[in-house]
């Protein structure tokens, strides 16, 4: 089979995502917030939707259900505690469950803490995760609905990925996180040159995502909040007391990102 992932733009930063077997000529649409965007896409690409993805139940990934259901009569899989506030849901899954398309098989992943139900979905075979707004480009999500021991069990499962996994995330936060993921780990050399990296992508008008989950792991100060290095640095600049546990720590810094700008999650 041949594989391909789509990247659709949507709304001011939103991405929503389509995975085709084009053997097929079918796909997987993930995080459909904007319905129109989509449909636009299957047709130009000549596609069927088999199945949609939702992360999470907030609008901007989920408002196109209906829409595409309408059209093509698509079954909606999203987390079961969510699955009131999903539009047409078809149904409800949870941590461990298995998902497929065609010849994928996704592992869904509880990642609780930017809303309270929030799942993401590992395909091993594409070597690629739909994380929604739990992890994004050298950042992280806002918690609204959850609290940051959550948000932190959530991201040490991602940190368990293999490092060659691509982080497909919902938002386009590069250059906000970069910014302000220099500010705290100053000394990190390797950040600096991603830093670097991310400005000139965007200064082309291209994206930074995906993401490579290895280069967040050594980059993204949410990812090192455990890092006995890194939570040194935090201690002198007085973010994070360095005997306090990873969890309180990555809340300091979640904290410290909510004051350092207000733009985006």
């Amino acid at each position: 089979m041949s594989f391909s992932i789509e990247i659709l733009p949507a709304f001011n930063n939103n991405y929503a995502f389509v995975v085709s077997d084009h053997d097929l000529g079918l796909a997987m649409v993930v995080d459909p917030g904007d319905g129109e965007v989509v449909s636009r896409e299957l047709k130009k690409r000549d596609l069927y939707p088999a199945l949609i993805l939702c992360t999470h139940h907030h609008p901007d990934h989920v408002g196109g259900n209906e829409t595409l259901q309408q059209e093509y009569d698509v079954p909606v899989l999203g987390p079961a505690k969510e699955k009131a506030l999903i539009p047409g849901i078809s149904r409800g899954v949870e941590h461990k469950d298995v998902v497929t398309f065609s010849t994928l098989r996704g592992d869904v992943l509880e990642t609780h803490g930017h809303t309270d139900g929030s799942v993401s979905y590992y395909f091993p075979q594409l070597k690629a995760l739909f994380c929604g707004d739990t992890l994004f480009t050298l950042g992280c999500g806002r918690l609204i609905e959850g609290n940051s021991q959550q948000m932190w069990e959530s991201l040490k499962l991602l940190k368990s990925l293999p490092d060659d996994t691509m982080i497909y995330c919902g938002h386009e936060y590069g250059e906000l996180n970069a910014a302000f993921a220099v500010m705290v780990d100053k000394e990190n050399v390797e950040l600096r040159v991603r830093a670097a990296e991310i400005t000139t992508l965007r200064k082309q008008g291209k994206l930074t995502v995906p993401t490579l989950l290895g280069t967040e792991k050594r980059c993204n100060p949410f990812l090192r909040a455990d890092d006995p290095e890194f939570r040194k640095s935090l201690a002198k600049q007085r973010v994070a007391p360095e005997d306090a546990d990873a969890a309180a720590v990555f809340g300091k810094l979640r904290s410290a990102k909510d004051r350092f700008g207000q733009k985006g999650l």
